[in-house]
């Protein structure tokens, strides 16, 4: 598998923003978002066995690992890890960008999908990902404007996401201020977290390895 980095940090974003976490960030992504913040997995990297990447996480004093990328669904062998993983005791996060299928991976992992606004230059058209998620799993909409808040809003009530999901809705970096974010989802009632990069505020917007 193909590997840029294994840290051990907090989650900065999910609905388990804080938590000790473990992380695997793969290397590549088919996708080329105009607010990525981790560019540099998209080459590079090493390559690394799969019981050597358990034997790494395993040395962490944390039980939670998330997979990420780039975009982790391009490694084939990502549901086998994330199968050994679990079978290890982990609870195991995979972050996607949602423009693939999450079919094969197990049923305990918990799918944090980024459903793409149109300010990300790589909008969502294709929704069946959707049908492929539980109500363990998250959809996070990253908002790059007002008119991308209305997209995702409309997209959230049209197939009642509110019912079916947590739903985390994010401010982009250095483009939306928080608290106007905030004050959007407050007007429309939204029943959605405010999922603020907590890592960019303790670390910096460029650290690694965090």
């Amino acid at each position: 598998m193909r590997v840029s980095e294994i840290f051990f940090s907090v989650q900065g974003e999910t609905s388990r923003t804080g938590l000790p976490c473990s992380f695997v960030r793969f290397t590549g992504c088919d996708l080329r978002c105009g607010y990525c913040d981790t560019a540099y997995a998209f080459h590079g990297g090493r390559s690394i066995e799969r019981d050597e990447i358990v034997e790494q996480l395993s040395r962490f004093p944390t039980r939670f690992v998330t997979l990420t990328g780039g975009e982790p669904l391009l490694q084939k062998e990502l549901p086998a890890l994330a199968e050994a993983l679990i079978a290890k005791g982990f609870t195991v996060a995979v972050e996607t960008h949602g423009q693939r299928s999450v079919a094969a991976l197990p049923k305990m992992v918990i799918k944090i999908v980024d459903v793409k606004t149109p300010g990300s230059g790589e909008v969502a058209r294709d929704l069946s990902v959707l049908d492929e998620l539980d109500s363990k799993d998250e959809l996070k909409f990253v908002v790059c404007s007002r008119a991308d808040f209305d997209w995702s809003l409309n997209l959230i009530r049209e197939h009642g996401l509110e019912q079916r999901f947590h739903l985390l809705i994010s401010p982009s970096f250095g483009v939306v201020e928080p608290r106007d974010l905030a004050g959007w989802m407050l007007e429309a009632g939204l029943q959605a977290r405010l999922n603020l990069q907590l890592h960019k505020y303790v670390w910096g917007p460029d650290a690694r390895g965090v």
